[in-house]
């Protein structure tokens, strides 16, 4: 089973790698939504969670939410926010446009693992 991570930045993919890991998930890797966009085209097998950032250069994190909840292929892939942005309207935001969950960062590795399960349903 597959976890997309979808971050401009390398130390926050390497700390959600660790979470990931630890549930037995292999991380796939994305710097941007083009590139994520990209990899899903490819293939979507086995991906069960796509967590996502908001602010990263080209797509952001909403619009890349947008375009995968108005794709057929890809609408029924479940996506949580991994963001900064902690205001009460953008997560309200991102819930309309799609997000199972949201996570504001800095987070532990505890608490992404807990949200990890919420979203997919499973214990470790």
């Amino acid at each position: 089973m597959k976890i997309l991570s979808v971050d401009d930045s390398a130390i926050i993919r390497k700390i959600i790698r660790n979470g990931v890991e630890l549930l037995d998930y292999e991380l796939l890797e994305a710097g941007d939504g083009m590139e994520a966009l990209a990899m899903l085209e490819q293939s979507t097998d086995n991906i069960k969670l796509i967590l996502l950032d908001w602010n990263m250069p080209g797509m952001d994190g909403l619009d890349f939410l947008h375009k995968i909840k108005e794709t057929p292929s890809l609408k029924h892939l479940p996506v949580m926010m991994v963001t900064t942005e902690s205001e009460k309207e953008n997560i309200i935001k991102a819930i309309q446009a799609g997000a199972i969950n949201y996570m504001v960062k800095p987070f532990s590795i505890e608490e992404l693992i807990k949200k990890i399960i919420e979203c997919i349903g499973e214990g470790v």
